[in-house]
């Protein structure tokens, strides 16, 4: 089984270029939506959250108050408590990803997970993949795709980690600018070159 990591930060387009290496025949495991899964309801997840957090982040029915989560851990200053964030869901998810590895029968598997590296799931993988866009280009996507005011945006945007930081440490770097054919070519030169 070859194990293609792919990242980059919020409005890259790693979700559409996931989707043409998944037609492609990949399994693709998004950490964003396990995560989700995980904290849609109650959990060993959402407990350890609370513990760490507080009440403030668990919704009546027991479920992860995201919102909330979010105006704590991207305040300015708040990067300690961010990280530990990471500490404890990375594990959770990483378990649930493992699992889906284990038991399916394709032969590729697509880790879509903006956090691959601060979570060292890139040693999961056989090859990564950054996939960047322009702040314009990242800014405009998320606008569309996420009921946020454009500040709660540029405050997720602003604590992502640099381009360099993706681009240095991944196998490939992607910049997509838009251009849906381009991006598409570029993900099956890559599967390509990965199932070799």
């Amino acid at each position: 089984m070859t194990v293609i990591g792919i990242t980059g930060p919020s409005g890259a387009g790693k979700s559409l270029f996931c989707s043409y290496l998944e037609e492609l025949g990949c399994l693709h495991l998004d950490c964003d939506k396990i995560y989700h899964t995980l904290v849609d309801s109650p959990s060993e997840c959402t407990r350890a959250l609370e513990a760490e957090f507080g009440a403030s982040v668990i919704k009546p029915d027991c479920s992860l108050d995201r919102i909330a989560l979010g105006a704590i851990v991207f305040a300015p200053g708040a990067d300690g408590l961010r990280a530990r964030l990471n500490e404890i869901t990375h594990a959770f998810v990483l378990a649930e990803v493992r699992k889906a590895i284990k038991s399916t029968d394709k032969s590729c598997a697509v880790i879509d997970a903006p956090l691959l590296f601060e979570a060292n799931f890139e040693k999961e993988c056989d090859f990564t993949v950054a996939l960047l866009a322009s702040p314009e280009c990242r800014l405009s996507r998320l606008t569309l795709r996420d009921n946020r005011t454009a500040e709660a945006l540029r405050a997720r945007m602003n604590a992502a980690p640099s381009d360099e930081f993706y681009s240095s440490r991944a196998t490939y770097t992607v910049i997509n600018d838009g251009d849906a054919e381009k991006l598409r070519a570029e993900a099956e030169k890559i599967l390509r070159a990965s199932i070799k």
